[in-house]
This record gives C-alpha cells, sequence and structure tokens, in this order.
C-alpha cells in the first residue's frame, strides 16, 4: 500500500446537508424543522440546564463554600527549581519571570520548599514558606521579604 492509495473507510465521509435548497433535496422548504411548535422557529431551543419548568439541578442543590474576594493570590515557585542559578545570585521576582518560573505575578510570588537547595542565593519575595526560608538559610544564602 502507498500514500496515494489510502482512502478513509467507508461511510467515513459524508456530503454536508444543504437544507433549504428545494423540495427535491429533501431538505427543502421547512429544511427537516417539521411544521410550527418551538423548534422550528429561530433562535430555538431552550437555554443550557432548563429543564421544561422544572426546579432545575443547579438550583435544587445547596450551595456551598464561600470565596474572599479579598484573598490574596501568590505565584508558586519551589526551592528545587532555584538550582539553576549560580553561587552568591539575587533572585528577584522578574529573574524569575525573566526565566520562565512565572508566567504572572499575580499577587506576589510565594516561595515553598518542595525540594533541595545546595546553593547559596539570596532570594527576594513577597513570602516564603517556613520550610523553604529554613532550606535557604541551611546553605547560607538570605530569604528578604519584599
Amino acid at each position: 500500500m502507498k500514500l496515494h492509495e489510502l482512502k478513509p473507510a467507508k461511510g467515513a465521509v459524508t456530503s454536508r446537508k444543504r437544507k433549504g435548497r428545494g423540495v427535491g433535496s429533501g431538505l427543502g422548504k421547512t429544511s427537516g424543522r417539521g411544521h410550527k411548535g418551538q423548534k422550528a422557529r429561530s433562535g430555538s431551543g431552550a437555554r443550557l440546564g432548563f429543564e421544561g419548568g422544572q426546579m432545575p439541578l443547579v438550583r435544587r442543590l445547596p450551595k456551598r463554600g464561600f470565596t474572599n474576594v479579598f484573598a490574596k493570590e501568590y505565584s508558586v515557585v519551589n526551592i528545587e527549581d532555584l538550582e539553576i542559578f549560580e553561587d552568591d545570585t539575587v533572585v528577584t521576582p522578574e529573574l524569575l519571570m525573566e526565566k520562565g518560573f512565572v508566567n504572572k505575578m499575580k499577587d506576589g510570588i510565594k516561595i515553598l520548599g518542595n525540594g533541595t537547595l545546595t546553593k547559596k542565593l539570596t532570594v527576594k519575595a513577597h513570602k516564603f514558606s517556613k520550610s523553604a526560608k529554613e532550606k535557604i538559610e541551611a546553605v547560607g544564602g538570605k530569604a528578604e521579604v519584599i
């Protein structure tokens, strides 16, 4: 078998229905919508989740939880990601963005303690987890809160 001999499976390719193109096409006049009624009209069909007047599922289920609109959302970076930097580097949020560890600043950057660190770095960020701070200081680095 060669590339030019390849064909789609039988019945896989069908021509599209050309509606409203005369009585002989079988889809003329009402274009397969039948006569009158809600589904025959333009813009027909009930909205998403409509259950014919029955109380919709979304409204039958109880409300849960709460979203704090004042909560700060931080972009997180793990300690193990900082291994790529040389000794005595000052790691700033701008540098992290440049290197691609953070796409968006959000409300700041938080350094988390996942992984190990062997390099002595000065890390400047908006927040540090307790374990991250300990690991940075254990190798002789500094964790500075901006």
